[in-house]
């Protein structure tokens, strides 16, 4: 498709998205997401046709690679027209502005702060005209201008606003993980692929058009670039070197074609050519960014062979497509490079941050010069809240200073800036950095900084990479020694909590070429720690067996094992010596070992019932975490408490603790963490019997019928996701994820996974005697007492479908044990249901010695009091506690007992523990 033109070919589906998007009465979100060249541009010019024919007012921008660590120049270039309009911000909203855009010194914007003013602006304009905000090359968004406008596009429903977006597949942005409704842009028909070609191009031979045809694979950019490196007559054919290969990324393949019409080009005018790239100047209009850009002048030639458009409004001249602009910056040298960035600084020497970039990449030696202007963007960008840009000026600063005292004080301020920005990782770098130049690449600093950047800061591509690339250096080493054994364990942890199948597999194969190099130990934890369903086979007896006897080993060998276990779900055999020894751990300084041993007795007590004292211990392991600035492991926990909180029916608990787990850990790409959220929003949803959401939720983690690769909430999820698919009529699906379990080998993997396994056989069993027949595996495997509340589960699906199969009578025992059992643990969801499955029995259960049993000594005195008809006054005189403490206990008392009214004590305090029989 031609970015030139509104007149589309092809894009029904997406023009009647657009259509809907821009007639919609309610404010919105949108991204386009595509690849390079795939008529992106043309669908938001699509767009702003319909929005301007129905009366929308229109701003756009567009993101610039050259702008991308600018903080805020995104922002800047879409609110500038807003700004200076008729309808301006109040002054408190001004005063916000001022200070992003550094038109006077303040504190520093937090993007919550510019949101709220970024909306009340544009509910102001849009009071009067609806208003259409639209952003292409979303990508290279600074990153605080991309949260700004996330926070916004989440609250702008009440408006009359609305954001359109494109961005790159190929490029990961802010947008990646922003939430927002998405519509992806593939390739063209064929059939419409042969019109977008015929008519641009209606003389191509037969042979040049079909192979145009193949090479663009239904890329509009592709087919409309492609045909110009032919001959330009009838008839004549492509040249085969024009075509590109199949092996080459068709965006890449683009790029050479750009190369060769650049190649032609005059030194002069490829020269202007760079400047505007390196400079920012857009492949579309509307980029007025902070600054004016550099005007490329004399470059017609460029114009001529199809490199440069002129804007028919304004004038300007942009790059045809941001290809072209990668290409011009590719081509050139390094030297080339350096003096066009030298005249850029020259050019933009008023504006303190343009020339900082600049600088930054022309100067190749020490430059003391260069180094106090960078050291003063620095300052500019860290009171405007842009620390990232800071952290990189400074370091690049003290790079460039001519003496140590210098280059040491700026990387100081670099990780003071990095330290106040909760950089924690990238504070601790720049320490190691300036305190040790010499040895900052040795395999024992990246052992160290790695680690600090993966617990402190959730990075795990770029410490992927590095840990990678330092193993394979010991590899070739005469020695490699204990390092590489750490190493590797510290490559295992982070591909664990990347959860990505890619590194995962990078993983396998580094350990695999090491051989003899490692000991066992790193081989149970490779193949336990990444995918239970398809490496943990086998791996639970030497699990078990070293559990058997854990004298002698160091500390942080039994938490590996550990880990290994509770993927296992053979935890408990380690928490005694977990429990003994977090105390020391913690008392001598040994932090790191104490907190995973606090989250993994959590873990264990979580899974055996013990629910109270799991939120204890959560509680414990996240105040350390916090005191210690671990936030992967505080995330961590508060996953863990968010599941507590789902499975105590703490639903509003549960989804605010699932909120601040995924905003962390998705934009950092933790699926370890995203998982454990989801699954929590799954048992949230489950315990107030939302199914739906549930479902949502469960095939978010894995689609039904397989285990997705790499997820270890996959096999863990497999009774949710089967409960949810029943109770939403998708018993097709339920079933066959019930059958993926039992092909799987699931039963063989853990014992855990066996009981879940053949509860959900049980469960979507198509005839009466299979679902007995698994039922009783269930009930009688020799770990299900172990697991209480999957058992419970497990009970009143079976009793549910006795009651309906076999009548009331059969049903009673499953129910009255599955009530009982979640009365107990206080899933108060679950209980709840199965009471009403009871009712349904046309039984009323009686309080049992399990339900009298959960109540503590004080509420069980306070119910017999109130019993007995005293009030909560005359209660809280006898027991020496004020009237509202006795009645916070009675709050908790009625769901214990199952009662809803002070009525009710006397009759429910004083049954047998027995069921009364239907009458």
């Amino acid at each position: 498709m031609d970015s030139a033109t509104t007149t589309l070919v092809g894009r029904e589906g997406e023009q009647a998205r657009l259509s809907a998007f821009v007639e919609a009465a309610a404010g919105q979100a949108l991204v386009v997401r595509g690849e390079a060249g795939v008529g992106k541009s043309a669908l938001l010019d699509y767009a702003v046709g319909l929005a301007r024919q129905s009366g929308h007012l229109v701003i756009r921008a567009t993101g610039v690679e050259a702008e991308s660590e600018l903080p805020y120049a995104g922002l800047h270039q879409l609110l500038h027209p807003l700004l200076s309009g008729a309808v301006r911000p109040d002054d408190g909203c001004r005063a916000v502005f001022d200070a992003a855009f550094a038109q006077h010194e303040g504190k520093p914007p937090s993007v919550m702060v510019l949101g709220v003013a970024m909306l009340g602006l544009l509910s102001r304009v849009a009071a009067k005209q609806p208003l259409l905000l639209v952003l292409d090359d979303g990508q290279w968004l600074d990153d605080p201008s991309a949260d700004v406008c996330g926070f916004v596009s989440r609250r702008i429903a009440d408006s009359q606003v609305k954001l359109l977006v494109a961005v790159r597949a190929d490029i990961a942005s802010r947008f990646d993980t922003g939430a927002l409704p998405e519509r992806l842009v593939g390739a063209l028909s064929d059939d419409d692929a042969a019109r977008l070609l015929d008519q641009h191009h209606p003389a191509l031979g037969k042979h040049a058009r079909q192979m145009v045809l193949d090479q663009a694979q239904g890329n509009p950019l592709a087919l409309l670039e492609l045909p110009a490196h032919g001959a330009g007559h009838p008839g004549d054919e492509l040249p085969p070197g024009a075509s590109g290969r199949h092996d080459v990324p068709l965006p890449r393949r683009l790029q050479l074609l750009y190369g060769t019409r650049i190649a032609a080009l005059s030194d002069t005018v490829r020269a202007e050519l760079l400047m505007g790239a390196l400079d920012g100047v857009g492949a579309r209009p509307g980029d007025a960014g902070p600054g004016p850009r550099y005007r490329m002048r004399n470059v017609d030639e460029a114009v001529a062979c199809g490199l440069l458009d002129i804007e028919p409004v304004t004038d300007d001249l942009t790059f045809r497509h941001p290809l072209v602009r990668s290409s011009v910056v590719q081509l050139a040298t390094p030297n080339q490079r350096r003096a066009a960035h030298t005249a850029l600084a020259q050019v933009h020497r008023d504006n303190l941050e343009r020339r900082a970039v600049h600088l930054a990449a022309a100067t190749l030696d020490p430059d003391e010069e260069v180094a106090e202007v960078l050291e003063a963007a620095a300052g500019s960008a860290t009171r405007r809240g842009g620390a990232i840009a800071a952290v990189a000026w400074l370091t690049r600063a003290a790079e460039l200073s001519e003496n140590h005292a210098d280059r040491s004080r700026r990387l100081g301020d670099a990780a003071f800036v990095a330290g106040h920005a909760a950089l924690l990782g990238q504070a601790r770098k720049l320490v190691l950095y300036g305190t040790a130049p010499d040895s900052a690449r040795s395999p024992a600093s990246v052992l160290a900084t790695a680690h600090l950047a993966l617990y402190q800061d959730g990075d795990v591509r770029s410490t992927h990479r590095q840990v990678t690339a330092a193993i394979e250096r010991l590899r070739s080493s005469a020695q490699p020694g204990e390092v590489l054994t750490r190493l590797v364990i510290l490559l295992l942890a982070i591909s664990q909590y990347a959860a990505d199948r890619a590194l995962w597999q990078r993983a396998h194969e580094l350990l695999d070429s090491l051989g003899d190099l490692v000991t066992e130990q790193p081989r149970v934890y490779s193949n336990t720690w990444s995918d239970v369903v398809r490496h943990g086979r086998g791996w639970s007896e030497p699990v078990e067996r070293a559990a058997a006897d854990l004298r002698g080993r160091e500390p942080w060998e039994v938490t590996h094992l550990a880990v290994s276990a509770y993927h296992l779900d053979l935890l408990t055999q380690y928490r005694p010596y977990l429990q003994r020894a977090v105390a020391r751990e913690v008392e001598t300084g040994a932090v790191f070992s104490g907190m995973v041993m606090l989250n993994l007795t959590m873990l264990d007590q979580m899974a055996v019932g013990e629910w109270e004292a799991a939120e204890r211990t959560g509680m414990r392991a996240l105040a350390l975490e916090m005191e210690h600035g671990h936030e992967l492991f505080a995330h961590q926990t508060r996953g863990h408490l968010a599941q507590l909180a789902a499975l105590r029916g703490q639903v509003g608990t549960a989804r605010d603790l699932q909120a601040v787990v995924d905003a962390w850990a998705r934009p950092r790409g933790i699926g370890f963490l995203t998982q454990l959220a989801d699954a929590a929003g799954v048992t949230a949803a489950l315990s107030a019997g939302d199914y739906e959401t549930a479902y949502l939720y469960a095939i978010g983690i894995t689609p039904p019928g397989t285990f997705a690769p790499y997820a270890d909430q996959a096999s863990r999820t497999l009774l949710d996701l089967v409960e949810a698919a029943m109770h939403t009529g998708r018993t097709d699906q339920a079933r066959r994820h019930a059958l993926a379990a039992r092909d799987a080998g699931l039963p063989g993997l853990s014992p855990r996974l066996a009981l879940i396994t053949y509860g959900a056989l049980a469960m979507t069993a198509d005839g009466d005697e299979e679902a007995a027949e698994m039922y009783a595996r269930a009930e009688s495997h020799e770990a299900a007492a172990r697991f209480p509340f999957e058992l419970a589960r497990i009970r009143l699906a079976h009793g549910n479908r006795l009651r309906r199969t076999q009548g009331r009578a059969a049903a009673l025992r499953l129910l009255v044990l599955a009530a009982e059992s979640f009365d107990r643990l206080g899933a108060t969801g679950w209980a709840e249901r199965a009471r009403t499955e009871l009712r349904v029995t046309g039984a009323a259960p009686r309080v049992s010695t399990l339900s009298l049993a959960s109540l503590t000594w004080q509420e069980r005195r306070i119910a017999d009091l109130a019993a007995g008809g005293l009030t909560n006054k005359e209660i809280g005189k006898r027991m020496h506690l004020s009237p509202r403490t006795v009645s916070s206990h009675l709050y908790r008392v009625f769901p214990k007992l199952g009662i809803t009214t002070r009525a009710a004590l006397r009759d429910a305090l004083s049954r047998m523990d027995e069921v009364t029989s239907p009458v």
